[in-house]
């Protein structure tokens, strides 16, 4: 641990996908970075679990690639739908130019922890669990630090830059009072595990019903299900009961109606709470914002961990040469923004476009759906499912891994 007032390099706060990358490069390119992870592990349910093909190349170029897909995960090359009765592809990642056409299903806990390995390899990457920033220190109008609660107490831990990577209700961005965009969402998920069959479809597919939406994910020996409800309409759910619940899932997935028992308490399903907001300015001296905590994404597309990877590649690139040398001013973390701003509201209107005009339209009839305009040509042209692959994907303005590689010694560390 540092020692009271001795300064790090960087403070990241928060040890999800966007901290625990920019940890990684930041480490891998010589910079002391310390990473603040609330939690005691990262064995959590119902997080983000897509490893997207964009993702997929960053992990290539770092050289990890055929490791990282020895761990266990599920490939998908298109993600389908079924529209009534009628089955639609709305994105095939088969042709896209990058190494893995394929988005990869992973447990994000594997994820982490195989950044966590490979970053422990560098001197400069230190690690706190159980660790959480719950207030700035300021001087002279400068963020200078974090404090932290700990399992041992309280501490302050001073830096030349404090990232905030502590997701869509990051204490930091609230303590910072940076001003916030917030564009709306229409529903809130619903989340559980279901059990998996051998004889069961092996691909990711969503359910467009009578007034229902029904996502599922194969996690191997369980699907992971989300159910699309409409903002606000939780507590008239459970009023009704957790058998109407069941009953409601059965409808939306006929096939899977014996194992909605499986649910055997309100407390077997998790809410996520969906916001889709942007920060105006993403920084402050000494703090910059990255991935959730500067822009929450709707669950549309899956596509919130890769724009978080993207920023925190795009942030390592910028800032390892200023943190190298102690000179980060706020035009780098400037620099950070301009970088990733036009991706996210790129990405954050084709989801409220989404939202607006699909999943309002499906939740809020009880008549059987009828396919878009954007769904009959899906079907119609046989090469259109490569365009929202492509957002999807890879994004708009995909990051390359820019920054040097510290070298090794012969233990296989850095030094």
């Amino acid at each position: 641990m540092p020692a009271e007032g001795d300064p790090i390099r960087c403070c990241i706060a928060g040890g999800g996908p966007a901290g625990m990358m920019l940890a990684t490069l930041l480490a891998r390119a010589g910079v002391d970075v310390l990473v603040l992870e609330k939690h005691a592990d990262f064995l959590r349910d119902f997080r983000g679990d897509t490893i997207h093909p964009s993702t997929l190349e960053i992990v290539h170029e770092l050289g990890w690639l055929d490791a990282f897909l020895e761990l266990p995960h599920q490939k998908v090359s298109e993600l389908r739908a079924l529209v009534g009765s009628l089955p639609v592809t709305v994105a095939d990642f088969r042709h896209l130019p990058t190494r893995c056409k394929f988005v990869a299903f992973m447990p994000q806990w594997d994820f982490l922890n195989f950044l966590t390995l490979r970053a422990a390899r560098y001197p400069g990457f230190r690690l706190w669990m159980r660790a959480e920033a719950t207030d700035l220190l300021e001087e002279s109008g400068r963020v200078v630090g974090v404090r932290v609660s700990t399992g041992e107490g309280q501490r302050d831990v001073r830096a030349d830059l404090v990232v905030a990577a502590d997701g869509r209700h990051s204490v930091l961005r609230e303590r910072a009072g940076l001003a916030i965009e917030e564009l709306g969402a229409p529903m809130d998920v619903l989340w559980f595990r279901l059990s998996r069959r051998p004889d069961d479809p092996s691909a990711a597919m969503g359910q467009f019903g009578a007034g229902r939406i029904f996502i599922m994910l194969n996690r191997g020996d369980y699907w992971q299900c989300g159910y699309v409800i409409a903002k606000g309409t939780l507590e008239s759910i459970r009023a009704r009961g957790l058998d109407a619940f069941r009953e409601q899932v059965a409808l939306a997935a006929p096939w899977m109606r014996d194992r909605t028992t499986e649910l055997r308490e309100w407390s077997d399903v998790s809410l996520l709470t969906v916001r889709v907001d942007r920060l105006l300015r993403w920084y402050r001296p000494g703090l910059l914002c990255i991935g959730d905590a500067a822009h929450a994404m709707s669950p549309v597309g899956g596509v919130g961990i890769n724009l978080a990877i993207q920023d925190a590649v795009a942030a390592a690139n910028l800032l390892a040469g200023p943190l190298a040398e102690r000179r980060v001013t706020v035009a780098d973390l400037d620099r950070v923004q301009r970088r990733r701003e036009l991706p996210t509201r790129v990405i954050q209107r084709f989801q409220v476009i989404v939202q607006k005009r699909v999943i309002v339209a499906v939740l809020g009839t009880t008549a059987p759906p009828r396919p878009s305009l954007l769904l009959r040509l899906l079907l119609r042209l046989p090469g259109l499912p490569r365009l929202p692959a492509r957002l999807i994907g890879l994004g708009i303005r995909p990051e390359h891994v820019r920054t040097p590689e510290a070298p090794l010694n012969r233990a296989g560390r850095a030094g």
